[in-house]
């Protein structure tokens, strides 16, 4: 299930959301101190996306999603929801009013939305980005989930570009799930060698560019039960470390890099999905297993194959209230060599979630194990700030020997503010800390998982 925007002509709002990322990215980048750096990432992100909702008003894409949400809050809190286009409205008309429009699509009818946003990560420093979408039913809304195709254009603080194309298409009664993820990156980023025992110290700078595109088609099988086939190609090129020869991490130098490679082979997919709300569930569980042999035959570099399993569990507790229990279970096996940069590695799961209070690329080997637990809270009974803390661990195995012997614990806390209520759509700001000092600020527009 996606959320969209519906545009409406507000340009002041994304001039305002403009203004507001030049100031950023010429203050924040000089401050000295994290915290103020911090909060000025914050500010900004939150300023950014609600000038960004106010040029639109959110579309839930499902009949389910919206009586999950609605029915939840009205049984329990018994008081009228709020988020920040509520808050907005107030502060700007007076307007008393509770609730949110949300306008009537009718099957075939487009919707479009551009809205800027912004967000920080230990990997990328301040982001900004702009973000172009499109909204469809192909069918009955009341039987078909909404569809959508969505495009950003996104830079970073670290000089990382990044180009995704996303579609997400249901056709009549969800019987047929197109899934597609293009993207390009320009990628400058540190990598800190194989298995558990690197240290920060340890750390290599690399760039290349990587040509990302994956597409699946899913059936339906069942009330909740889907499987499918697909095709991954992923290509990176220019590839280079940006320190001196003799500082290169000997793993890299052993494994292999190289300065360009290929990985491309079919995907199968088997996956269960029964939660009402995907952006921000309640309830349900929720499985995928997906097998992708990557093969010389079609263009890899290398014959090896990845099974990836992914397994989330929501618990509605305590039972009735808008607090929820969670619990996420991520393992990515491979076969054979992967070339160096497609190996699993902290953060570089399809979402970029995994490992908080960890950078990105900080563990990566032949296999990882990844555990994490989050209780997510109401702060408020109208739902406008919640909290959420957290806990995960993350193995990967040695190199050569593929052996799991250590763990990497974080935990943290976090806020949640909410962006839509009929969607359950939530800012997340979370802070993270590991092992050996690692700490960072992790901020998402939308849950971790």
């Amino acid at each position: 299930m996606v959320q969209s925007h519906r545009f409406r002509e507000k340009p002041v709002a994304f001039f305002v959301a403009g203004t507001i990322l030049i100031y950023i990215t010429r203050n924040v980048l000089n401050k000295p101190d994290p915290v103020i750096k911090a909060s000025y990432i914050i500010t900004a992100l939150i300023m950014l996306t609600v000038n960004g909702l106010q040029a639109g008003s959110y579309v839930i894409g499902s009949q389910a999603a919206r009586q999950d949400t609605v029915s939840t809050a009205d049984s329990a809190q018994k008081v009228m929801q709020k988020d920040l286009i509520d808050v907005l409205r107030k502060w700007k008309s007076k307007d008393k009013s509770d609730s949110v429009r949300v306008p009537k699509i009718r099957s075939g009818k487009p919707i479009f939305s551009l809205v800027p946003a912004g967000g920080y990560t230990l990997s990328s420093g301040l982001t900004g980005s702009l973000n172009a979408n499109i909204a469809f039913y192909t069918s009955n809304p009341k039987t078909t989930n909404i569809s959508s195709i969505t495009t950003n254009f996104i830079y970073t603080e670290y000089k990382q570009m990044t180009i995704p194309v996303q579609a997400n298409i249901w056709t009549r009664h969800n019987n047929y799930n197109f899934v597609v993820d293009w993207r390009f990156f320009k990628y400058p980023q540190d990598t800190y060698g194989l298995g558990m025992d690197s240290k920060m110290t340890d750390a290599t700078g690399l760039k290349y560019k990587h040509l990302r595109l994956h597409q699946t088609v899913l059936k339906k099988i069942g009330k909740s039960f889907f499987v499918g086939l697909g095709f991954a190609y992923d290509k990176r090129w220019q590839i280079m470390q940006t320190n001196k020869e003799e500082k290169l991490n000997q793993d890299i130098k052993d494994y292999g890099l190289g300065h360009k490679s290929s990985s491309v082979g079919p995907l199968v997919t088997v996956a269960y999905d029964s939660r009402t709300n995907s952006i921000n569930p309640l309830k349900g569980f929720y499985s995928n297993v997906q097998f992708r042999p990557n093969m010389t035959a079609l263009g890899s570099t290398n014959n090896w194959q990845s099974v990836v399993i992914d397994v989330r569990r929501y618990f509605n507790f305590p039972q009735g209230s808008q607090n929820t229990l969670a619990f996420w279970n991520y393992n990515w096996l491979t076969i054979g060599k992967p070339p160096y940069l497609d190996l699993p590695a902290t953060g570089w799961d399809p979402t970029t979630n995994i490992g908080r209070g960890y950078i990105q690329g900080r563990f990566r080997s032949t296999n990882l194990l990844y555990f994490e637990s989050e209780y997510r809270f109401a702060l408020t009974k109208n739902g406008l700030f919640g909290g959420v803390i957290f806990a995960n661990a993350q193995s990967v195995s040695d190199w050569p020997s593929k052996s799991f012997r250590k763990i990497a614990p974080a935990g943290g806390l976090g806020i949640r503010i909410k962006v839509n209520k009929t969607s359950g759509a939530n800012i997340a700001i979370d802070y993270g800390f590991g092992m050996d000092g690692s700490r960072g600020l992790f901020v998402n527009l939308g849950e971790v998982f």
